[in-house]
């Protein structure tokens, strides 16, 4: 009898959570990244899940760190999850991405990791980093 053995790669994962802010009015809020990887690229909000944290807070803290937008979790709708191994050039990133609907009024600051904070019509979006395009067909597969 013979035992076969196998090497087995263990991959390190990292957990973020990413933010759809969207108005009645069909625009999507982006942020401008403030460095690498995609420096310089619109995203969409979005970041790490702390250890001990939801995905769901995740997403809520980081619209409110990055683009001064506050929407409590409660009001967040989970749009999927997102895992392509390609997905980030940082390595194998799994992110929940979540819809959040806000007033067609509503203000964007930039702010920690974000150059820059805009709203874009959901139809005329500019080259997006990551597979944020891919999100956000997800969210609109109209479009």
């Amino acid at each position: 009898m013979s035992i076969q053995t196998t090497t087995e790669t263990i991959e390190t994962v990292r957990y973020t959570a990413d933010v759809i802010a969207l108005t009645d009015d069909n625009r999507v809020l982006l942020i401008k990244r403030g460095w690498d990887p995609h420096k310089g690229t619109w995203a969409l909000p979005g970041g790490h899940v702390d250890p001990g944290e939801t995905s769901r807070n995740a997403a809520s803290r980081e619209l409110l760190e990055e683009t001064g937008v506050d929407v409590d979790p409660s009001h967040l709708w989970q749009l999927g999850i997102f895992d392509d191994p390609n997905r980030d050039p940082r390595g194998r990133y799994i992110t929940a991405a979540y819809i959040a609907h806000v007033p067609n009024n509503t203000t964007a600051t930039p702010g920690d990791d974000a150059a820059e904070a805009r709203w874009f019509h959901i139809n005329q979006l500019p080259e997006l980093a990551f597979d944020h395009a891919a999100i956000l067909k997800a969210a609109n597969p109209r479009s």
